[in-house]
Parts: C-alpha cells; structure tokens; sequence
C-alpha cells in the first residue's frame, strides 16, 4: 500500500482517499483549441466574380471573407470609439459606443469590423489642376450630413496635405486622398456623426416627373393629333378677332 507503482500513486497530493480524477489525465487541451486553417470555399455566387467586376456591377457583398481573400495584404482595421463614463454612488461605470451594438465592447467590435468590411466601396479620385502622376484628391467640392454634422471635402493642390480634424483625417487617409482641405459644422464633437457625415454620400431627392415617370406613362391619355392642331387653328382664330 502507498507503494510506488501502486493504486495510490495514481492520486496527487491533497486529494485524499476519496474523489480525484476520473480515467487518464488526458494529453493536450481540450475544449477549445487551435483551429487548423482551412482552405476558405465562397457560399454565394460572388465567389467566381474578382473585385473589380463585383463593383462594376453593383453586387451587394454578403461575405466578408471575399474581402479578405482579395486585400489581407493591404487591409488595416482603425476602430473609433468614444468611451463614455457615469458616475454612480458605487464607483464609476464605463461604456464604449461603437457602430455595432452589443453587450460587450469586443463582440461589438468584431462585429464592427465586420460590418465595414461589407461596406467597402471604391473611392473616385482625381486631380488640382495638372494631371501629373497619380490621383491625389478628391475630384470635386463633395459634402456629406449626418444628423447635425454637415462635412465638406474641398479639393486641394499637390502637397498641401490632409488639412482636417482628427476623425475625418484618418477616413480620407484610408481612402487614399494625400491632399484635401475639409470644412465641417455642427456638433462636431459627436464622434459617430462626424465619422458618417464624412463617410456617408449626399443623396439628392428626384423631382415628382423625374420619380414617378412610370406611373404617369402608364395613366396618361394620349390625345389624338387631329384634335390638337384643331384646338390650335381655333385658339389663333380667336386671337385674330
């Protein structure tokens, strides 16, 4: 008894004559562990389209690992939150804003990046006067709004230099604009509106004619072209008189 390859040398110190592990200790980890990579297969019919003709015609991506695939190289994730603290008689409380919602600030996070990796769209470059080397700014005088904040993009010459608050500077840097003069009112200081008013395009309402050209051609009555010069004749006679 308590000899060495005996029964009891099977049980570690401290666990007594009662309880302990049951069966071997195992090797290795268990539960979760390292995921081996695998070869990444496309779910949706994107998967045979490249980059360049999935924007070309306006296909909505549903997968971001499309993305992944076609930019890991040149793909860097930039997160903006703003921390938000209140007071309590307990101690202080700490909340994160971010884009996604979530109950923890990695999981909204994660999902975050996610999210902007699906909304990923071209960016239309172009130049300040010669069209020397490469494109530099922003093609023209563009302006974005979102609640209050009201952001202007103003095209600049070679050199000049991203001249912006803090927010808007790192979105044009990742959208490739070396040069841009910026303007921006309202409560500027709301970071989520200040980074969407400078994200976010300007869509401009259609007129009535314009939007409901359909339906007006689908109602209209055409009115034969004997009747119309008939009116006219009769319209000049009066007029004579």
């Amino acid at each position: 008894k308590g000899s060495r390859g005996g029964p009891e040398a099977l049980r570690g110190p401290g666990m007594g004559n009662r309880g302990g592990f049951r069966g071997d200790f195992g090797s290795g980890i268990r539960g979760r562990g390292k995921a081996k990579d695998k070869e990444w297969m496309p779910v949706t019919k994107l998967g045979r389209l490249s980059l360049e003709e999935m924007y070309l015609f306006s296909r909505p991506i549903k997968e971001s690992e499309i993305i992944d695939f076609f930019l890991r190289a040149s793909l860097k994730d930039e997160v903006l939150i703003t921390p938000v603290q209140k007071q309590t008689h307990a101690s202080q409380r700490t909340r994160f804003k971010v884009v996604k919602c979530s109950k923890e600030a990695a999981t909204a996070i994660r999902g975050a990046i996610i999210l902007a990796k699906l909304s990923i769209v071209p960016m239309r470059r172009g130049y300040w006067g010669n069209k020397i080397g490469k494109p530099h700014t922003v093609p023209c005088k563009v302006t974005g709004h979102c609640s209050s904040v009201l952001v202007s993009l103003i095209p600049a010459p070679r050199g000049t230099g991203l001249v912006s608050a803090p927010v808007p500077k790192k979105l044009l840097m990742m959208a490739g604009i070396g040069d841009c003069y910026t303007s921006a009112r309202g409560c500027t200081a709301t970071l989520g509106n200040f980074a969407k008013a400078t994200f976010d395009e300007t869509v401009f309402a259609k007129s009535p004619y314009q939007e409901f050209t359909d339906h007006f051609i689908k109602t209209h009555t055409r009115v034969p072209v004997q009747r119309t010069q008939l009116w006219l004749q009769h319209r000049v006679f009066i007029q004579e008189k």
